[in-house]
């Protein structure tokens, strides 16, 4: 299957998604797809072999709306692509020859130059030709060339259409409100004793005062064209969408006091009689109303990309290149991996890489929300768009382009910001029978108050139109997404990564939490806390020299404790003259004559080592591991001499977040390879009830499997390397780094900052947001529920009032833009 996202044009309500997703679902080799009306994307999953993207674009396009896919960018194993926009270009002899110039560079397999759209498109062979490279070619040619970024290209194309269409809103909105509003008073003003001119006033001249009307009323239809235009033709196609509903709503009020306008003009009718009759103030008001309220809509769903955007600008535009030590200024998108950059104090970083040179404090919160800046020295890592924010650095770029961290994150929050929650299933599926059902309910509502009630035609009409403009599915189409979308982003913010809306739902209603203990409740460094030396034996200082050359050939975590602990003594020791690993055991080693064993005890008993006679070192094996620390035992020529304690400490922040979870009604479970007496020791430090010990890596899926049996909506947290099949199984797998070197693809939820309180923040973040889509799909629901009764005439029945179109109007535009706003809260959230 092959997964493609496209930008959906022309979509104005949850109907508008629900057919599209419907449509385009039921075609043959589509596996899945979903509209997000918020973000107006739409994510496609299908087989090329039976279906394209034409044929779905097409399938889109007949609908009613337009689909436009993003480009395949994708280049062969090995190679790289580079879009450039070009410049100077006047004929087709200076395409070809950028193209011959830049194709007889070693390592470029395609040079393919677009002169109507001044572009080109190059495949070459990083390793062998560089993209600075083809730009100086393409330049010694005498033509300019730009980096074209296709998602950030994209990103800006969309927003700027946003704001385009904002703009063009915000115009149409004057001449509506510049006639609706005389036409307002026109109309109602003698009715609340505002006296009119006598070549106005109806009882004098009707056919005046119907005329003026018409006059005021056209402008404001024309500025209101669009729901006539996009609204009939999907009528007429048999998908309503909200703006059919306000088309028929506003169209039936306009073209009866037309038709009364002509039977005045025409002397067919009582004339005082057809100047009362008139509702073009309902049609012009209610446009006017429905326009602002869709342009506050707007303007708040164009917030809802602010955190993207905020994300994008962390990158800076040039980087200061290092070119046989003299600095240049070089485009961002010009640098190459293996580049070495001069970054001053005050500047961002421009891409991943490695510090060479100088050392300085580097503020990371954008990326991971830690709030101190993190010392960095010669050898260290640094991420694209962090501040230097002291010191003067020269760094090695590792990765560049869309292989940033920062540009992973980017694409995980907008992919997350296009999915859905389950919850919005409800919605949708009400969404798409909602319109159709609207207009059969205020055709029946007027055709009752006519036939039924003896109402008149005035009445039953006002009735009709109050019914079709008040229902509004926009508000039911928007309440998740719209959620959804500032809550990834500001997650991002934060330094939560939650990837689906799926994540985010799941996450809200959690009641069991599994940490893995090492680099979760601890912090994954194991280090030497205390040495026992055995009686009679080495002095301290030649154990850990001996110790740490055996086991400086090891990558084992304890070996790695033993050979930093001589290094903070400052021993030289040298590398063992043999060296071998028994597995799961311990190692035989080599250093200058003597021979060397290190391991657990069964290893020792294996080779006929004890304490002999030194009851108080045999004792202290048990002082250790009462206090959780892992014990070593160390043998030199056959005979045992001294024990490590090695422990991994905790954080200190574990206590706290593991009480804060119980808190909140959560249960913590400690998952570990650890022996149950090292685990207890542990758990009872961290507060933690439920511990399951002895786990091998590989065995950690089974009991998390083992949970959900029971019925359990499980977490698990690990470091999303070891723990990956962990992660996978359990409901939501929570990925903890140190830092923002950690893996953003694994896990349901990305934790960018090692301390252990963000998990807090993810899961507080989730259920702020469950309740905010809660709270939106309720007044959606609930103003429908309530509106579009009380506009049918319900409460007349019984002698109450009815409502009057243009509040029924006004109270449909403000809906939506009451649940976008109610969204928006999101943005301040701070765990």
């Amino acid at each position: 299957m092959k997964k493609k996202t496209a930008q959906i044009k022309g979509m104005h309500c949850a109907a508008c998604s629900g057919r599209i997703e419907r449509a385009v679902g039921g075609m043959d080799g589509v596996d899945t797809v979903s509209v997000n009306l918020a973000a107006e994307s739409m994510d496609l999953s299908y087989d090329p072999d039976l279906v394209s993207e034409d044929a779905v674009a097409e399938r889109i396009k007949d609908l009613g709306f337009e689909a436009e896919f993003a480009p395949d960018t994708d280049a062969a194993p090995g190679l790289a692509t580079l879009d450039l926009d070009l410049g100077g270009m006047h004929c087709a002899s200076c395409s070809s020859r950028i193209e011959r110039v830049v194709g007889n560079l070693s390592g470029v397999s395609t040079a393919s130059v677009n002169l109507a759209a001044e572009t080109g498109n190059f495949v070459f062979d990083p390793s062998l030709v560089s993209r600075r490279e083809i730009r100086e070619a393409i330049s010694g040619a005498g033509f300019t060339s730009e980096v074209r970024s296709e998602a950030a290209d994209l990103f800006d194309k969309r927003r700027k259409e946003a704001e385009e269409r904002l703009t063009a809103q915000k115009r149409a909105l004057i001449p509506a409100f510049l006639f609706a509003l005389p036409l307002l008073v026109l109309s109602m003003g003698h009715m609340w004793g505002m006296p009119l001119p006598a070549f106005l006033d109806p009882m004098h001249s009707p056919a005046t005062f119907a005329l003026a009307q018409l006059l005021l009323t056209l402008p404001v239809v024309w500025s209101g064209r669009h729901f006539y235009l996009q609204g009939i033709p999907a009528l007429l196609r048999g998908g309503p969408n909200m703006d059919s509903l306000v088309a028929m709503g506003t169209g039936a009020a306009f073209l009866y006091s037309l038709w009364n306008t002509l039977a005045l003009v025409f002397h067919l009718g009582d004339p005082h009689v057809l100047a009362m009759d008139l509702y073009y103030e309902s049609a012009a008001v209610l446009i006017a109303m429905i326009s602002l309220g869709k342009y506050f809509e707007a303007r708040s769903k164009l917030k809802t990309s602010d955190a993207i955007r905020a994300l994008m600008q962390l990158a800076p535009d040039t980087a200061t290149l290092l070119k046989d030590g003299e600095p240049t200024s070089v485009p961002l998108s010009e640098v190459e991996p293996g580049d070495l950059l001069l970054i001053r104090p005050g500047e961002r970083i421009p891409v991943d890489g490695t510090v060479t040179e100088g050392g300085s404090p580097v503020d990371e919160s954008m990326l991971t929300g830690e709030p101190m800046p993190v010392s960095k020295k010669v050898g260290d890592t640094v991420a694209g768009g962090t501040l230097n924010t002291s010191g003067s650095l020269t760094m090695r770029a590792d990765r560049v382009g869309n292989d940033t961290v920062l540009a992973r994150i980017i694409r995980l929050v907008q992919e997350a910001q296009g999915s859905k929650a389950p919850i919005a299933n409800l919605a949708d599926r009400i969404s798409y029978y909602f319109v159709p059902a609207v207009m059969l309910t205020a055709l029946l509502a007027g055709l009752a108050w006519y036939f039924i009630g003896n109402a008149g035609f005035p009445f039953s009409l006002r009735i009709f139109v109050a019914v079709m403009v008040i229902a509004c599915p926009c508000a039911m189409g928007l309440a998740t997404p719209v959620s959804i979308m500032v809550s990834a982003g500001r997650g991002a913010q934060l330094g939560v990564l939650i990837k689906s809306g799926r994540a985010l739902q799941e996450a809200g209603s959690l009641d069991t939490v599994v940490f893995d203990k090492t680099g979760t409740l601890t912090h994954g460094r194991p280090e030497v806390a205390a040495i026992t030396m055995v009686r009679g034996t080495l002095a301290q200082t030649e154990a850990i020299y001996l110790a740490a050359s055996a086991e400086s050939r090891s990558e084992h975590p304890l070996a790695q404790a033993i050979v930093r602990h001589a290094k903070e003594k400052d021993l030289d020791f040298p590398a063992p003259a043999e060296f071998e690993a028994v597995m799961g055991k311990g190692i035989k080693a080599k250093v200058g004559y003597r021979d060397i064993l290190i391991g657990n005890w069964a290893f020792m008993q294996e080779h006929g080592l004890g304490f002999g006679d030194d009851g108080f070192a045999e004792e202290a094996v048990g002082h250790y591991e009462k206090q959780g620390a892992t014990v070593v035992y160390f043998a030199s020529d056959n005979k045992l001499n001294a024990l490590f304690a090695i422990a991994d400490e905790m954080r200190d922040e574990t206590p706290e977040v593991i009480a804060e979870l119980q808190r909140e009604g959560l249960t913590p479970v400690m998952l570990t390879g650890d022996s149950e007496v090292n685990a207890r020791v542990i758990a009872e430090r961290a507060g933690i009830k439920d511990v399951i010990a002895g786990v091998l890596p590989d065995r950690k899926a089974e009991e998390v499997a083992r949970l959900k049996e029971q019925g359990r909506k499980v977490a698990m947290v690990g470091d999303g390397i070891n723990d990956a099949p962990a992660l996978a199984g359990a409901d939501i797998g929570i990925a903890m780094g140190s830092g923002i070197d950690v893996a953003v693809e694994s896990g349901d939820v990305v934790l960018m900052h090692s301390d252990l309180r963000a998990i807090l923040t993810a899961l507080r973040l989730s259920r702020a947001t469950m309740t905010n889509i809660k709270q939106n799909l309720f007044w959606a629901f609930a103003f429908n529920v309530i509106g579009i009764p009380v506009a049918a005439g319900v409460l007349h029945v019984f002698g109450g009032p009815t409502l009057n179109p243009m509040i029924a109007g006004t109270a449909m535009a403000m809906s939506s833009v009451t649940v976008v706003s109610n969204a928006l809260r999101l943005r301040f959230f701070n765990g």
